[in-house]
């Protein structure tokens, strides 16, 4: 039988206007503990985004989106948390902050292929 591991999960929710509390999945976030595993994947839909707020900053949401692929990613583009493992990266990634791009509740279920769950909730819940 083929060992499956646990992993979490969060969506990236993006919050154009806090005060209305609209909101749409722009990305999720995996980590799993036994691969050492945190990554994220992303994608802004500009239409939902201008159709919640006209006036919203696109290239400043793009901007925080792809922030996050990179401190998931480590080194140079993980800033101050280059040097921090998987897991410290996540839970830094999924505390709440009052802003546009927020971090949804955190999901867990067990896996054989991390990466290939990025791909999977991807699909799923953002696409």
């Amino acid at each position: 039988m083929t060992r499956r591991d646990v992993f979490e999960y969060a969506l990236l929710r993006v919050v154009p206007r806090v005060e209305r509390g609209e909101c749409f999945n722009a990305g999720v976030l995996v980590y799993c503990r036994a691969h050492s595993f945190v990554a994220a994947r992303t994608h802004l839909d500009e239409v939902k985004l201008r159709a919640l707020d006209p006036d919203a900053d696109v290239v400043g949401v793009r901007a925080a989106l792809l922030a996050v692929e990179g401190v998931c990613g480590g080194g140079e583009g993980a800033g101050q948390a280059a040097g921090d493992d998987a897991g410290r990266r996540f839970r830094w990634l999924i505390a709440p902050r009052s802003t546009v791009v927020q971090p949804g509740a955190v999901h867990s279920g067990l896996t054989t292929d991390p990466a290939g769950e990025v791909e999977r909730l991807f699909g799923l819940l953002v696409r």
